[in-house]
């Protein structure tokens, strides 16, 4: 059976989980901590990063690169949108939310249940303050612009796709750290989120994390 080594509350864990359960693909989770990487996990991701997907002595890191790896040998149902724009735009929302959205998000992530809860030490509640106010808004406000209003769970074209499903992700680590999306400053960015974290994808997974942290 196909392996994915990785901890479940990485967001790039849990977007190529996503992608596993909205394919319905059956796998295994190696629980591999992304810290103090070992020779034979570097041996399987260069870079010592999280997720790695093996099978059958198939070894591939990277959440995008599998995604895309999953989505050639497993085309339906699709994730990746038909259309050749569209395809670019997805494209692109997958590495703004791989990269921004996870670097300001994760830092509420990393202070409040990493450092206090998983390590037992202390919170920078100032570096939390700064995000929320600093950094974390303009990029709420891209996103505000760019999701729309029809009530929908596609970010791009009229199908969820793996956009949906990048940009979901960090936002399970936001609400860990105890936020949500200020739905009167941005509606329609908390709404859309509200919508892909209910799909059966992301919530199995979300309560799964949700029974891990609550044992801590």
């Amino acid at each position: 059976m196909p392996t994915i080594h990785g901890v479940n509350a990485s967001p790039f864990v849990r977007k190529l989980r996503a992608v596993f359960e909205e394919k319905g693909l059956p796998y295994e989770l190696n629980p591999v901590m992304p810290f103090a990487p070992t020779d034979e996990f570097l041996a399987m991701s260069p870079l010592g990063k999280i997720p790695v997907y093996e099978d059958a002595g198939y070894v591939l890191p990277d959440s995008s690169c599998v995604a895309q790896y999953i989505e050639r040998k497993h085309p339906t149902p699709a994730l990746y949108p038909a259309d050749d724009e569209d395809f670019g735009r997805a494209l692109f929302l997958e590495e703004y939310a791989d990269t921004k959205l996870t670097e300001v998000l994760t830092t509420l992530f990393v202070q409040r249940v990493i450092n206090k809860r998983i390590m037992k030490g202390e919170s920078d509640e100032a570096i939390c303050q700064e995000a929320l106010a600093e950094r974390i808004p303009p990029v709420f406000d891209y996103l505000e612009s760019i999701v729309g209003d029809g009530g929908g769970e596609a970010i791009v074209g009229s199908a969820f796709s793996i956009a949906d499903i990048a940009i979901g992700s960090p936002f399970v680590n936001f609400e860990h750290a105890g936020e949500t999306v200020d739905a009167k400053r941005w509606p329609g960015l908390a709404g859309y989120v509200a919508r892909v974290h209910a799909r059966p994808s992301f919530s199995k997974l979300i309560e799964e994390e949700r029974s891990a942290f609550a044992s801590m």
